[in-house]
């Protein structure tokens, strides 16, 4: 059996949340500071990365009930997420590559991180209320 190939791409708000963090970093570096909140979500944002390339089904799935009508109008069936240092929460979809001709094998998987949020962002996103 073939081994799966993940490929990860951020998209949207992920997308510009971490360019966001990365450019933060940049700037922590030059002043030099060395260990702040946003370079360990960076990390975190990183290292989770790299695991889901091995393991796309690493975070927890979101039931087919509970997924936020946010992702259903960007055409999400599928939903995933990671848990991040700080409370923060990595959002994710798995979809298989459109190509003709494509055989019935699964061989290569699209990994979309489509939102990195916190905490609070997180509960209005899935409509949870604090108690």
């Amino acid at each position: 059996m073939a081994k799966k190939r993940v490929k990860v791409i951020l998209v949207g708000d992920a997308q510009e949340e971490y360019s966001n963090l990365e450019k933060i970093v940049g700037e922590e570096k030059k002043k030099g500071i060395s260990s702040s909140f946003h370079q360990t979500l960076l990390r975190s944002i990183n290292g989770k990365i790299d695991i889901l390339r091995e393991h796309y089904d690493y975070g927890e799935q979101v039931p087919q009930s509970r997924i936020p009508k946010k992702y259903f109008g960007m055409g999400v069936t599928n939903l995933w997420k990671v848990d991040l240092s700080g409370y923060w929460r990595m959002i994710y979809t798995l979809r298989q590559p459109q190509r003709e001709g494509a055989e019935i094998e699964i061989v290569e998987i699209f990994l979309d991180v489509l939102d990195i949020v916190s905490h609070p962002d997180y509960d209005k996103i899935f409509g949870y209320r604090k108690k």
